[in-house]
């Protein structure tokens, strides 16, 4: 009789696994939603709060010498640890893989056990009691093993966290209680959570607002079926020492089945823990109304199922935890009333196709880059836009993070201070120098950090700005025109130009700035930061030779000695004298015999007029060894630092501590190295006073008086190309920064930023400063060094990035300290150039991070084979990649050559010339290729659109037609399946002619 059982059992259970999947095909083949899906749609609902976390215990029964317990053996999250056999310790996060089997039998086990759902409970033993009591009056067990049923779940639960637990002398040879009296013995759950469980640390990996449920798996000797059992509670409640952290209990499932079949009860326990950490599946049960709509979820969760042949794939292999989870969204959205989904995910209607469902997103900006048509609109729209964040913008920037984002930003805005500064001094005979950089570095800034729309972007100098500076002086010289006057007028100019761009919202034309022209711009000065920072490095090899003549064999014959001369004569003795003797009026009266050559330095042998005689008399130092070690060692050290944040070492808050301060350790490192060495090295070079670098100029500029009248007007046609630079420069760093992936939630300004701008432009002018914009490098760097990321991940899963911390007091300290570095000479002059060259070298490489284009030229040097799993080389042919990389090259190459030459100053117009080649790409690949290499123009993206509204208007008609001319049979025409013929009717576990509570492992 129990053979016969088992047998119609399993076939039961087979027959629901096939009635599902065939209910499957035939909804792809009728063109319909499964049941199942159909049954989802009206549980599932966008309008509806999300459902929290889900944390999974299971607990297995034990028997240790007569004694029960049960004892935590597996946990989930998001993914599965286990205990391992030892019991002393976790096992790595992994996936759970599960056999189909114990899901085809957890299904049975829905079907026939009992589910309680909104069961009002506020304790385990009232609980258990209501669970044996509508199992009694079902019919589902009989009334004798009641007692025995709520012994063996109210006994103790053992976690990770507890010892073994060992019996009283007292309770050695006592049989197991059978009476209701003894069920309520000192071994039973604890009413309230211990103290193991209240200091487990684990809860910082649980988010704050997420329930438990508890799975329950064991075997025991009174039963001859299973009891199975399903509880959702109407309120979470703490139910004592359940759980092995204090988290109320939401769910229950119990499976206690005959002896003999463990192991499969064990699989099940499993399956039912994946289920309800599935976010699908979590959803339908806290959402679920009966039982259908529990075996609904379990049939969509079976449709998406990847079964791996057991011939090809070990078991026993645990899978790592991928680094980026796929969205749980998309599989949602199929069900929302709102759309036509099918159950696989085709989200954009019945005849979407899965590559519909992965198109990148359309190139939208937001409506900040909306034209408003009215005065000022935009700028209106940005100040009503920030105002709300004032407050926020300062108080959000007090976090231990935003030191070393300070450190690290600052350090890069004086090195660049004083390199733009030096060579702006040698372009303009001084009439901008070190100090000029350094007072307009901190005052625009500043203002911009203060009253900008984004103040995450850091204000710098630029390349383009130099050479025209340049060219406007040597402009000047030869035709005898004031330089300062006409820079004056220049500024003012580029100001108002700013200004009507700002009134008129021409910003809006960015919107037509996609992926080509962001990521052409950006590499360009990402290259240009490394190449700079390697020239530099080159210049101190020029500086300080490698002494190749050296041989340490002839160690002997090298000697330097100073010679006197045949005769001293006053007029070759220098101004300044190392002995203090510039006063010495008659040098008649010093007795130049009496010196004692041999013992000059070198300085004063030549200021005397001695010669310097040997073969190490031009030996240097290898300081140019040393500067490449710091300059090197800093940015390998800075990247490593980095990279320390997802390393196996040290708890979480230490590596992430050391990955944010990883820029400052690698500084600090290698200037104590710097310093141990005590070598002669490129130092750091702050000026000490505040005054200009030319003394013959003053602090404000006169707007007339030394250049014709008409120099006024004429100053306005080079004002264009300057105008052209700051809104192409300043812009498109703006849309770099804002883009989505940096998720910023504080909005965007481009009209304010360029107010302001514009405004700073005229300041820096009337004071004889230099001209800002936004510099993307540096302001990429800071947005990196702002990044968020999740404080409590689940086990396994990579830290989530949250967004950047959007605030305006790193700006505004950076550039207060910028200002303010004139006093913090006398510790600034102990940073070796090199070292901070190594962090220029950083910002460079480290912006090209996430970048398409740079990702694509990597792709030549690689076999197919071992190229990386990039989504756009799934939809467009490698050809075909390659051909709009190169296109990207040649006019980086062309930039690059602009750059470089006395053309430099029309390397604006050139950046607006990427605009036009972009535009001339669409004849030259699909628009389906550039969707995924680049971002549809806003006027292409309108037509696909509408295309592919009529395409689904009439999809969505034609389909109609045939659902209100077809029957039953013509959904799911029987031809479709000649070979299999499975009754298709629902099976109603009421109406099965073997008991409900039958064996499901069978």
């Amino acid at each position: 009789m129990e053979q016969e059982q088992r047998r119609v059992t399993g076939v039961f259970s087979i027959h629901d696994s096939i009635q599902s999947l065939t209910s499957s095909l035939g909804s792809q083949s009728s063109c319909t939603v499964s049941p199942a899906a159909e049954r989802l749609r009206h549980i599932l609902r966008e309008e509806d709060e999300p459902t929290p976390t889900l944390f999974t215990e299971m607990d297995t029964l034990q028997h240790e010498g007569g004694e029960m317990e049960w004892k935590e053996s597996a946990r989930w999250v998001k993914f599965e640890e286990k205990v391992e056999e030892g019991g002393e310790r976790w096992s790595k996060p992994h996936v759970s893989t599960l056999s189909l089997h114990s899901l085809f039998e957890l299904r049975t086990c829905l079907q026939t056990g009992c589910i309680m759902l909104d069961l009002e409970g506020y304790s385990l033993p009232q609980i258990v009691d209501d669970i044996i009591e509508k199992q009694v009056q079902e019919g589902l067990i009989a009334p004798e093993i009641r007692e025995k049923i709520s012994f063996v779940l109210l006994r103790k639960h053992r976690h990770q966290t507890k010892k073994p637990i060992h019996r009283s002398l007292a309770d050695i040879g006592k049989p197991s209680p059978s009476n209701p009296s003894q069920c309520r013995s000192m071994n039973d759950i604890s009413v309230t959570p211990s103290t193991d469980q209240l200091k487990n640390k684990f809860m910082k990996k649980i988010p704050r607002d997420a329930e438990a449920s508890n799975v329950l798996i064991g075997e025991v000797d009174f039963l001859d079926k299973p009891f199975v059992a399903f509880v959702r509670l109407a309120q979470a409640a703490t139910l004592g020492g359940l759980t092995e952290v204090p988290v109320p209990t939401r769910f229950l499932f119990v499976l206690l089945g005959p002896n003999g079949k463990a192991k499969s009860y064990n699989e099940i326990g499993r399956a039912m823990a994946t289920l309800m950490v599935d976010d699908l599946f979590s959803d339908v049960a806290y959402k679920a109304r009966d039982r259908e709509d529990l075996i609904a979820g379990i049939d969509e969760f079976l449709d998406e199922v990847i079964v791996l042949p057991p011939g090809e794939w070990d078991p026993k292999i645990r899978i790592e935890p991928p680094k980026k989870l796929p969205s749980a969204e998309m599989r949602k959205s199929v069900f929302s009333l709102n759309e036509l989904g099918q159950p696989n995910g085709n989200a954009g209607g019945g005849a979407a196709s899965a590559e519909d469902e992965e198109m990148p997103a359309p190139h939208e900006l937001g409506e900040e880059l909306k034209f408003t048509g009215r005065f000022c609109g935009g700028l209106w729209l940005d100040i009503k836009r920030k105002v709300p964040w004032v407050f926020s913008d300062f108080y959000e920037g007090f976090h231990i993070q935003s030191v070393s984002a300070v450190l690290f930003i600052y350090l890069g805005c004086i090195t660049n201070a004083i390199t733009f500064g030096g060579l702006l001094g040698d372009a303009t005979d001084n009439y901008q120098g070190v100090m000029e950089s350094f007072l307009g570095t901190a005052l625009a800034g500043m203002v911009f950090c203060l009253f900008g729309g984004q103040p995450l972007i850091i204000l710098s100098s630029t390349g383009p700005i130099l050479i025209f500076e340049k060219l406007l002086y040597e402009f000047s010289i030869n035709n005898n025109i004031d330089y300062m006057e006409i820079r004056l007028w220049v500024g003012l100019h580029s100001c108002l130009q700013c200004l009507i761009l700002v009134a008129t919202d021409a910003s809006y034309i960015i919107k037509y700035m996609t992926r080509f022209t962001e990521e052409g711009f950006s590499s360009l000065i990402s290259f240009i930061f490394i190449s700079d920072a390697l020239k530099k490095m080159m210049s101190v090899f020029n500086y300080y030779p490698i002494n190749r003549d050296f041989k340490p064999d002839y160690i002997t014959s090298y000697r330097c000695d100073c010679q006197p001369p045949d005769q001293v004569s006053p007029l070759v003795l220098n101004t300044s004298s190392p002995l203090g003797l510039e006063n010495f009026s008659d040098y008649s009266m010093f007795n130049f015999s009496a010196l004692d050559w041999n013992q000059l330095s070198k300085k004063e042998c030549l200021w005397f007029g001695g010669s310097l005689v040997g073969k190490s008399c031009k030996y240097i130092p290898d300081l140019a060894m040393l500067s490449f070690i710091l300059f090197f060692g800093t940015y390998s050290m800075t990247i490593s630092l980095k990279k320390f944040k997802a390393s196996r070492y040290f708890p979480t808050k230490c590596r992430t501590f050391i990955a944010d301060f990883a820029i400052i350790v690698s500084i600090l490192v290698f200037c104590a190295l710097d310093y141990v060495m005590s070598l002669d090295t490129p130092k750091l070079h702050v000026p000490t006073q505040i005054k200009p670098t030319r003394p013959d100029r003053g602090w404000i500029v006169m707007p007339f008086g030394k250049n014709p009248w008409w120099m006024c007007l004429a100053s306005f046609v080079p004002a264009l190309l300057v105008t052209i630079l700051i809104f192409m420069d300043q812009q498109i760093t703006a849309v770099i920064v804002n883009r989505k992936e940096n998720k910023l939630k504080k909005g965007c300004g481009y009209h304010l930023d360029l107010f302001w701008v514009g405004i700073l432009m005229a300041v820096c002018s009337f004071m004889g400063l230099p001209w800002y914009v936004a510099a993307t490098v540096i302001s990429i760097a800071h947005i990196d060094s702002l990044k968020m990321e999740s404080e409590s991940s689940a086990p396994g899963e990579q830290p989530q990035f949250l967004g950047v911390r959007e605030q305006r007091l790193t700006g505004v300290l950076v550039f207060v300290l910028t200002g303010v570095s004139v006093f913090l000479a006398p510790v600034l002059q102990y940073i070796p150039m090199p070292v901070l060259y190594g962090v220029f070298l950083y910002m460079g490489v480290a912006s090209l991070h996430g970048i398409q284009f740079w990702e694509r030229m990597k792709l030549f040097l690689m076999p197919a084979k071992h190229q990386p799993d990039f989504v756009f080389l799934r939809h467009v042919p490698l050809r075909r990649v390659h051909l709009f990389t190169l296109v990207q090259i040649t006019c980086l190459a062309v930039l690059w050559i602009l750059k470089s030459t006395v053309a430099a100053i029309i390397f604006p117009v050139m950046i607006l010339g990427l605009m036009v080649v972009r535009k001339m790409l669409d004849l030259i690949f699909s628009q389906h290729d550039l969707a995924w290499l680049d971002d549809i123009l806003p006027d292409k993206d309108k037509k696909r659109k509408e295309d592919e509204k009529k395409k689904k208007e009439k999809k969505k008609a034609r389909k109609s037609e045939e659902h209100n001319n077809s029957d039953e049979e013509s959904k799911c025409p029987k031809d479709s399946l000649q070979s299999v013929e499975i009754p298709l009717k629902p099976m109603n576990p009421s109406c099965c002619p073997n008991p409900p509570n039958s064996d499901p492992s069978a």
